[in-house]
């Protein structure tokens, strides 16, 4: 029997889908792109423009509530077959390559307590003992969401709880130990030579990175038990995360120099808890990631198995992912994701990528679904000429077209490599099943270019 999600399981999952891996490697990851006064404007800009996107998303869930797919049934009712299967593809592949990345960082940090300079088991989460066991891991979550999301959402709750406890810890200290002294030190980064504008952008995909999840609420919409819960939960978990990433970043730039904290090892936080309480202040961070991690992995492959799902019951994938067990599990979907990040592992462990490579991917693959969510609102608030809803649109899109120029031309021409393999598949189902997705003659064209864009980013990224 599959139970609803109440107000508290929402928050908790909207939390910890955000509050993931990506806390607790956030003082290196942002002290090596930005001074303090780069930060501070790039959170601002984060914090505004992450609130806009929310907010159109709870709008377009109640503006369209036989839209239960969120991102991808938007982008397909706004914008065509093409670019909803394009948007479900995008927001699936964020998915699994976040899950595998919590994977990886999570024996990461085991390596603390087993690994020595001339005795490396887990390293940093990419040798072949790391790939093993994040892949009984993975399997066993696997198993426990084909029992239902219910027993995983009562297991994050306490997931949730146990990674804000050393967050808090860790925020009580930095305060107590905070050294204006050190935080003021080249405070707009004028000396590293770089401009402070170009530092903003360069925190703009981190940033986008620990927020991945906003949308959690309403991707399961239709499991909630009150729909009015999904809003409140939803902005909720952003003050919340807000608050903790701001203080995060800002506090850990007054505890040692920027150079230093920079060249830290991830997960970073594990570092400045040893200076702040001694040689226990990684016992502390490394479990409390462990913990958080396992945490944020639930949701997001309980997000990520949905994905498909829900998309084949929109059309936008084919009829075998609607496919539940006794359950009513996503079974099909769930063993179609499980594998893919099987195949994402043994890839990795091949190609020695570690947590920032594919914190960079993911957070690529998640830009033009995020887009598309304040194109469409603004779209229908036209045809309503709705101005409050237009203003709310036009502020997600300006976000959302900022974030595609501060990732950068590498970066785009990337997330078209990995679109291409969603393209195939939609071709070779086609190919089998004529009527899965009409698409006209311009939904063609655009189909074809994008195929020689991929081989165009494909050639150049290698030349």
């Amino acid at each position: 029997m599959d139970k609803k999600l109440d107000f508290k399981s929402l928050t908790a999952l909207v939390i910890s889908s955000m509050l993931g891996a990506g806390v607790f490697s956030l003082p290196q990851n942002m002290a090596a792109v930005a001074s303090p006064a780069a930060l501070i404007i790039g959170w601002i800009i984060t914090g505004i423009g992450i609130t806009f996107l929310a907010v159109s998303m709870l709008l377009l869930h109640k503006l369209k509530p036989d839209l239960d797919g969120g991102i991808f049934s938007y982008a397909k009712d706004g914008f065509g077959e093409l670019i909803g299967f394009c948007s479900a593809w995008g927001y699936w592949l964020c998915a699994v390559i976040a899950n595998v990345s919590y994977l990886v960082i999570v024996f990461s940090a085991i390596s603390f307590f087993t690994d020595h300079s001339n005795h490396i088991i887990f390293g940093s989460g990419n040798t072949w003992i790391s790939l093993l066991a994040a892949s009984i891991l993975l399997w066993a979550i696997h198993f426990l969401l084909l029992n239902g999301t219910q027993t995983a959402a009562i297991i994050n709750i306490i997931a949730t709880f146990g990674k804000l406890l050393p967050l808090i810890i860790f925020i009580i200290l930095s305060i107590l130990a905070f050294n204006f002294k050190k935080f003021n030190i080249d405070f707009t980064g004028i000396k590293s030579g770089i401009p402070i504008w170009e530092q903003v952008k360069h925190t703009m995909l981190i940033t986008l990175w620990v927020f991945i999840g906003v949308e959690g609420a309403v991707i399961l919409s239709s499991k909630a038990k009150n729909k009015k819960d999904i809003s409140k939960a939803t902005l909720l978990a952003v003050f919340i995360a807000l608050c903790v990433y701001l203080l995060v970043t800002l506090l850990s730039l007054g505890i040692i120099d920027r150079i230093d904290l920079a060249n830290m090892r991830n997960p970073s936080m594990a570092g400045l808890m040893t200076i702040l309480i001694g040689n226990w202040g990684n016992i502390v961070i490394a479990l409390g990631l462990i913990i958080s991690v396992c945490g944020a992995y639930l949701s997001w492959a309980i997000m990520a198995a949905e994905v498909p799902f829900i998309a084949s019951k929109h059309g936008i994938f084919p009829k075998c992912f609607s496919k539940q067990n006794f359950n009513k599990a996503p079974s099909f979907s769930l063993w179609f994701t499980s594998s893919s990040m099987q195949l994402c592992l043994i890839l990795i462990c091949l190609t020695k990528l570690n947590y920032n490579n594919l914190l960079i991917l993911s957070s690529e693959m998640i830009l033009i679904p995020y887009f598309l969510v304040g194109a469409y609102l603004l779209k229908i608030s036209f045809y309503n000429k709705n101005i409050l809803h237009i203003f709310i649109g036009m502020g997600s899109c300006i976000y959302g077209i900022w974030l595609l120029y501060a990732s950068g031309l590498l970066h785009l021409l990337l997330s078209l490599i990995l679109y291409a393999p969603g393209l195939i598949f939609l071709i070779i189902f086609k190919r089998y099943n004529p009527k899965f997705l009409f698409l006209n003659n311009k939904e063609k064209f655009i189909l074809f270019f994008l195929l020689l864009g991929s081989i165009f980013s494909l050639f150049y990224l290698i030349k």
